[in-house]
This record gives structure tokens, sequence and C-alpha cells, in this order.
């Protein structure tokens, strides 16, 4: 007796089955993998792509962006402008008119797609990351004119990086969605009769899902989750931030064009675009129609989502980050690697390191030893070299995205503390009106503290003496479990101690990467292998990409026959 046939096609899956099953291997093994590759080559993305996409670019400036298929009925000017040029981008998008059309044109969308079986949807969704590849230039060039970023990590984060974490995220709910067998013959022998049952087990979305997203990274802090609610079954609404909406319309319109070939209706997925001063983000967040949430922003309006009752939310916000500094082998290679971590992106990332936490006496180092001083003058000499440089610097630091970050780097030498390096604009030959900040390094005294109770979001840093490394690690654990950290860096060439501060900043939630001197740093992570936030601190209660992340999203039901 068949009372459940789920929609079956699975030519996609038979197409990307490999890949998945090594995206699914990956995700167990935690080694490298990636089948997007990080550095843009013709090999790899095209003969003439970058060009072509450049353009492609150009001309959307100031016009409407109609690659979108959702059923919308008017348009909507953004607000987004360029921190390099201070121009307003003037691009519109297609918008329903009311917050329930989005909710009544996703929810008849998602009807047949829950139909669907995990391999159809998993292939059908890879397949919008093959045919992604194709705009992963455009992508740059639209994420560095609307968060700031640099044109080189705006084409590996929107691009490459992005897709990595949601084919994590596709593998993942594919391996949990496969996980028990969908039919069972169950015999149980009771004496002279055996009882037999036919059973059958259905995965349920559990509805809805709203994805809010970011200014800064508008497309890598959007796709894990929305991947994960689609590949368990789940319509989804975009809603982005109203300042960066282009590189994340991009990704809406390849995933809704796979759809609608495929006889899918492509409002499954809608972007939901408003006004910064006419927001439409609690409107759709407190619809009891939505059932899941994905949210990465600020503290306070983190805690409101998950505050939200009735919903299942996953949340990055913000915290504080720290490095402790205990004993090094090369001091100039920790400073260069330290001045790089916080000036990339002028240290607008949820990574980046805030407070840097040496003993007042000092630490030891390859050749004796080294003072709080020499630490210091380390630090800030590498860190004034590089912004400086007039090829690195402004292609590290990228652009400031936001007035108000802005505001806060002018200001934060009015905070009390001793200035060890002013902040100041970089220049930017090709973009001479960039908004554009140096880090400021702050020493701050015993007496001073507190004025590190959080995260001061941008190129601020705090040098933090301390009694000793004991100390440091008390403080930057303490930060952690109380106002939330996502990452921390430290150095010491002493393993019991390592093992230490591994265990203590795992207790308080956060990873921690140590004796970072090469091409890696403190603000990377890497699909496939590091875990995203850890949910286990204020920073955030979700993690990219653990099974939670997708088993959160859909419920299993078996049901069962009694066979005569």
């Amino acid at each position: 007796m068949q009372i459940f046939t789920p929609v079956k096609s699975n030519t996609a899956f038979e197409k990307y089955e490999a890949l998945i099953n090594e995206a699914i291997d990956a995700v167990h093994k935690r080694e490298h993998y990636t089948p997007f590759p990080e550095m843009p080559s013709p090999a790899d993305y095209g003969e003439g792509a970058e060009a072509a996409q450049k353009a492609a670019f150009e001309a959307q400036l100031g016009a409407k962006f109609e690659q979108l298929l959702q059923s919308s009925n008017s348009w909507l000017e953004s607000d987004e402008e360029s921190p390099y040029t201070g121009k307003s981008l003037k691009i519109s998008y297609p918008v329903f008119s009311d917050v329930e059309d989005y909710i009544k044109a996703t929810q008849k969308a998602g009807e047949k797609w829950k139909l669907a079986d995990a391999k159809e949807r998993a292939g059908l969704l890879v397949e919008t990351l093959h045919q992604l590849k194709a705009h992963f230039y455009e992508l740059a060039f639209a994420t560095m004119h609307t968060t700031g970023q640099s044109y080189m990590m705006s084409f590996q984060a929107s691009g490459p990086h992005a897709a990595d974490r949601a084919l994590e995220a596709i593998a993942l709910g594919y391996a949990e969605l496969t996980r028990f067998a969908d039919k069972i013959s169950w015999e149980k022998p009771a004496g002279k009769y055996t009882l037999k049952m036919e059973k059958f087990g259905m995965n349920v979305g559990r509805g809805l899902s709203l994805a809010i997203g970011c200014s800064t990274f508008p497309t890598w802090n959007t796709l894990p989750g929305l991947y994960a609610s689609l590949v368990t079954g789940n319509p989804v609404i975009v809603k982005p931030h109203p300042k960066a909406i282009y590189p994340i319309a991009i990704v809406v319109g390849v995933i809704q064009s796979v759809l609608k070939e495929n006889g899918f209706d492509p409002n499954l997925v809608v972007l939901a675009c408003d006004k910064a001063n006419n927001q439409i983000t609690k409107k759709l967040a407190e619809h009891p129609a939505v059932r899941i949430i994905d949210f990465t922003g600020s503290n306070a309006f983190g805690n409101y989502i998950e505050g939200l009752p009735g919903k299942t939310v996953f949340t990055e916000k913000a915290g504080v980050n720290s490095i402790i500094i205990d004993s090094v082998d090369d001091l100039d290679a920790m400073a260069k690697n330290i001045a790089f971590s916080i000036s990339l992106y002028s240290g607008q990332m949820c990574t980046a390191p805030q407070n840097i936490y040496v003993p007042e006496s000092g630490i030891a180092v390859k050749d004796g030893h080294a003072s709080l001083e020499d630490v210091q003058k380390a630090i800030v000499e590498q860190t004034r070299g590089l912004v400086e440089h007039p090829k690195a610097g402004h292609a590290v630091a990228g652009a400031i995205q936001s007035k108000a970050t802005m505001e806060r780097v002018l200001k934060a030498k009015n905070l009390g503390g001793k200035v060890l390096l002013e902040n100041k604009a970089i220049s930017n030959p090709e973009f001479p009106e960039a908004q554009t900040q140096s880090p400021i390094i702050i020493e701050l005294s015993r007496d001073k503290r507190d004025l590190v109770k959080g995260e001061m979001f941008g190129p601020i840093v705090f040098i933090i003496p301390t009694k000793d490394t004991n100390e440091s690690l008390e403080l930057a654990s303490q930060a952690a479990r109380e106002h939330g950290a996502i990452s921390c860096s430290a150095y010491t060439q002493d393993s019991e101690l390592m093992q230490k501060i591994a265990l203590t900043m795992a207790e308080a939630g956060t990873a921690v990467s140590f004796n970072l001197t090469g091409g890696i740093y403190v603000n990377q992570n890497a699909g496939f292998s590091d875990f995203h936030v850890s949910g286990g601190n204020p920073a955030g209660n979700a993690s990219f990409t653990n099974p939670e992340f997708v088993v959160k999203r859909f419920i299993r039901v078996q049901s069962r026959i009694f066979v005569k």
C-alpha cells in the first residue's frame, strides 16, 4: 500500500552524486576540500569572464534588477551606496506590496518542493551553485561596492567561500535526511505468531524560513542558512540589509532560474527588499507563518530574534575577540600576522581581534626576552608598515562600510588610554573618495579595562597589560562568556599552557588559533573544516555547520501499517 509518493526526478542528483558524496566525506574528515577555486583565473571561471561581468555590473548601476523571477508587483530603489565612490548604486529591485504577499507566494511554492525527495533537492541545489560560478566576478564587484571589502576579498568571500559553506549545508542536510531507512519491513516473533508491520518514514520541514542578511557579508553569512532550509524542504524569504542587496540578489536570481527550469515555482525563494527608514524585518520575523529564522547582525536585534516565541532561530551576533601573547619564537613574524588580522577589511569582521593581552613583565622570545614595550612597538610598526604600503594597504583594509563605524573609529582616540598608533585615512589611488581608516591601537591601563566590555566594531584595537598570562586567559575567557567571542588567537611555546588555554576558551565556547605567523590568519574560517561560531556563548546560538544547524529545520515522522 503506497500512501506517500515523493516527487522523484533525480537527474540533477545523478549529475552531482560524486560531488555530493565527496562533500559529505569532507564534512566528516574535516580536511581541506573545495570544488570552487578561491583564486580567480580564466582556467576555472572562463576566458574574458572578469571583463564581461564587470561590464554587467556597470550596466546594472542605475537600472532595474531584472534577473529575479518572483511574482512581485512593484519596484523599490535601494539605499545602497558604494563605500569606494560615495555614490548611490540606484538599483531597483522587485518587491511585493505587502508582507502577506511574500508569505502567500512562498507558502504556495513550497507545496511541491516539500514533496521532492532528498536527492532531488540536493541535486538541484548543487546545480544552483554550479550556475552561480558564472557570476562570481559580478558578485565580487557587487560586494565590493556595497560592503567596502577589497576586490580580492569580495571575490573569495562572496563567491568560492560562500559556495563552500552552501555546499557544506547541502551535504550535511542530505546526510541527515537519508540517515534512516525510509521503508522498513518489521517483524517481531510472538510465540506461535509473528507480528508484522510495514513502516515508512517522512522528513517534514518545519515551515517557512526567513534569512536576515547583514551589511558586511551579504552572501557568506546568508547562504548557509538559506541552503540548509532549502535542502530540508522549507521555502525561504531572504531579507537583505538595505545597504547590501545586490550580491544576494544575484544568488536568489540564480536559484529562481534553476527552480523554474526544473518545474518548480521560483517563488520558493523570494527576495524581500526594504528601505532603512521603512524596514519590514520585524513584520516578517513576527509573522506566525515564519517558523525558522537565520540572523546575522547586532546583539540587540539578535537578542530580539532569539526571544521570539514559537521560532527555530539560528543567530550570529557580535563578540569580543582576544589575542593572548605569552611567548613566541619570532616576535616580528607574530606582529606581522597580528597587523594583517587587525587591518583586514578594516576590522569589520566578526572574527577580527579587538583585545590583545600581554604580561606587563614582557614575554619570552627565542633569543631571550621582549618587554611589553618591545611587543607593542613590533605590532605598531608592522601595522603602520602594512597600511602605509602603497599597494598592500588599501588592498587589505578595503573601505569602511557604514558611517556609524567611521564615526566610532574617529572618536576612539577620546576613549581614554594611551594611543600607540593613531588612525588615519588610507590612500586608494583608484578610488580617491573611498571611506577609509587605518587601525587605532590603544594601550589600556588597569583602571581603563571597563572600556573593552563589549564589541567596538571596526579597526579599534586595545593592548591590555596583565599581571601574567593566567590573568590574560582569565580576562579573555570572561569576556567570551559574558559578551561573546567567535575567535581567539594565542601565542605560547609552552605545550601545557597551550592545553590550558584551549580547554579554558573551549569552555567559554571559543575556538583558539595558536602561533599564527604565516599565511593563515585568525579572521579566516575554512568551509568543511572549521566550525564558525560555537553556539556556546553570547556571540551566537548556532554554528556553521554542525548537524544541529540542519536537523532543527525538519522533523522525522515514522508511520506504521499493520500487516495481517
